[in-house]
């Protein structure tokens, strides 16, 4: 009861500050901009029963729109325009908002669509930043719209995606592997197997899109081929099974970390993902082995975990923990979800903090406040709503993680 009334007491607080807050981030996308912040506001509103809260959601929703129809025209997905259309559906399809999302977010087509190609082209296949955020959003675009021309053109516009997925996929017998610009300065090329950049992220987006007559065949080719090329460089041995990276063909980064970024867990639920729409139980014995592993590791020079945030912080594994308790009720799964909760309130430990967290920015060795759902406070309270709710909320679908 202390400790639901502790985190009570953390969601006020989060939600006044993205309340005072808001205004001052400059980008609109779902992980890293403004809408991650009317996400947040609505599943309290939902959690608390509350009008305030889902008014004030709308209100930063509208805001987003505002900042567009001021000029605003970044992009992509994680930080811009894409993002904020997967929020806005995402919100009509929970019930959140009642607006025609067909004749709001079709107006940005042409301009994601172009995008998308433009970044194909340069063989940016980043989830966060490149093609296949593009492609998210059309996903979930497809999977919306109540216009059957639109859902053509959606159709198409994925089309486009997957087979120039087939056409950059490298072939070595049966294995299939992207090639990455793993160092924007030196132009060090690589196969990245992160969740968050990588092949990971492929797996798991075309995992989603087998189910459709149009896109089966194609899919389960690419996901079998790209699976069987990361069991590839499976080590059990090793605390990680999987490197980060893979350069002229010797892994680098072997002593990974848990987090949703990089290393096994995102190649764990992914692989999970692609048994799913497989039906293929050798490939899901691998995954649950992996993840099983994974929930094991606990010790901080080992998780590398260092701030609460959900990228590659304590929520976010507790996050992907609770979400794989429910469909997999393996007890390694539950003790790491609880451990991941109370690792993250411990580092509510800011006295500058926002609600006490704060992001550890590596890059500048530094700690900083910080309102998104990827490394900041949205993302932790929406952490925080679902350990205390009896609701099993789909947010994180905005991750990839469900």
């Amino acid at each position: 009861m202390e400790d639901e009334k502790y985190l009570q007491k953390h969601l006020s607080e989060i939600s006044l500050i993205i309340e005072r807050e808001y205004k001052s981030m400059q980008d609109v996308g779902i992980l890293g901009g403004i809408s991650g912040c009317a996400l947040f506001q609505f599943y309290y509103a939902k959690f608390l029963d509350s009008d305030y809260h889902s008014n004030l959601g709308i209100d930063i929703v509208a805001y987003c729109i505002d900042k567009i129809n001021d000029g605003y025209s970044f992009p992509s997905y994680c930080s811009g325009i894409a993002g904020l259309g997967w929020a806005i559906q995402h919100l009509q399809n929970e019930g959140f908002v009642e607006l025609d999302s067909d004749d709001l977010l079709s107006q940005f087509d042409g301009f994601l669509f172009e995008r998308m190609k433009f970044d194909l082209m340069q063989h940016d296949l980043d989830f966060l930043h490149g093609a296949i955020g593009y492609g998210y959003f059309f996903l979930k675009r497809f999977l919306s719209t109540k216009s059957d021309n639109l859902k053509v053109r959606y159709q198409d516009y994925l089309k486009e995606l997957v087979n120039e997925l087939n056409v950059q996929a490298i072939s070595e017998s049966n294995k299939l592997k992207w090639e990455y610009i793993l160092d924007k300065k030196t132009k060090e090329k690589g196969y990245n197997f992160s969740l968050a950049h990588g092949m990971s992220s492929i797996i798991n987006f075309l995992s989603r899109l087998v189910q459709f007559e149009n896109f089966n065949e194609i899919s389960k080719e690419l996901i079998y081929g790209s699976v069987n090329y990361i069991l590839e460089f499976e080590n059990t041995n090793n605390s990680f099974y999987f490197p980060y990276v893979v350069e002229n063909k010797k892994p680098i980064e072997t002593n990974g970390r848990v987090a949703w970024c990089y290393g096994d867990l995102g190649v764990g639920l992914s692989l999970l993902k692609a048994s799913k729409a497989l039906n293929n139980s050798f490939i899901k014995n691998k995954a649950l082995k992996i993840l099983q592993n994974t929930a094991k590791i606990k010790e901080p020079d080992r998780t590398k975990v260092i701030d609460a945030g959900i990228c590659h912080g304590s929520f976010g594994n507790a996050r992907i923990f609770q979400n794989l308790y429910k469909n997999n009720p393996e007890l390694e799964f539950k003790d790491a979800h609880l451990f991941w909760m109370k690792d993250g309130q411990a580092k509510a430990n800011h006295n500058d903090g926002y609600a006490g967290y704060k992001h550890w920015n590596g890059l500048e060795n530094k700690w900083i406040n910080n309102l998104s759902i990827l490394v900041g406070i949205s993302g932790i309270g929406l952490t925080i709503i679902d350990y205390l709710s009896k609701d099993f909320n789909t947010w994180d679908e905005c991750l990839m993680i469900s």
